[in-house]
C-alpha cells in the first residue's frame, strides 16, 4: 500500500482516506448543490466505489485526492487534489467542498497547496482545472482569488 503524504495548510490537513470519511462524503455527493457541475447526486454505494478510485489513483499514479480536514474540529469538509484518470485531458487540480464550507477560502487555500505538490511530485509542465463556464466559484478557486 502507498503512503500517502499529508499537506498541511494555515487551517486545513489534506490526508489520507480513511472508511469511515464515507458518511460525511456520502451526504456531500448526495446533494444536488455540490454535484450540480459534477453529474448527479451519488447514491452510498456510488460514493462508496469513488473513494474506492481516489485511494487507488494514488497507487497508480503515485499522486491524488487528499480527504480536506478542518485543524480545528476534524470536520471533513471534502476533497482536493491532483488527478489524471485514464483518457483525460492533462494533469488536474480538482477540488470539491459540501456546501457549509462554501465562501470560506477553504478550497483555495485546499487547491494551492496541491498544485505546489503537484509541481513538485507530478512530471507534467502543466496543471489543469476543467471548470464549466458558468461554475463562477470555481473560476474563482482557480485563479486564486477565491
Amino acid at each position: 500500500m502507498m503512503n500517502i503524504p499529508t499537506l498541511e495548510t494555515e487551517r486545513l490537513l489534506l490526508r489520507a482516506w480513511r472508511e469511515s470519511d464515507l458518511e460525511a462524503l456520502a451526504s456531500m455527493f448526495a446533494d444536488p448543490e455540490v454535484t450540480r457541475f459534477l453529474g448527479p447526486p451519488l447514491a452510498r454505494n456510488d460514493t462508496w466505489r469513488s473513494l474506492a478510485a481516489m485511494i487507488g489513483h494514488w497507487v497508480l499514479r503515485g499522486f491524488g485526492m487528499w480527504a480536506v480536514e478542518r485543524k480545528s474540529d476534524s470536520a471533513l469538509l471534502g476533497r482536493v487534489g491532483v488527478w489524471r484518470p485514464e483518457g483525460w485531458p492533462g494533469t488536474e487540480v480538482v477540488w470539491t467542498l459540501g456546501r457549509q464550507y462554501w465562501g470560506q477560502g477553504y478550497a483555495t487555500e485546499a487547491a494551492r497547496a496541491s498544485i505546489d505538490f503537484g509541481f513538485r511530485t507530478c512530471p507534467v509542465p502543466k496543471l489543469i482545472s476543467l471548470i464549466d463556464p458558468e461554475n463562477r466559484a470555481s473560476q474563482n478557486v482557480a485563479s486564486g482569488s477565491g
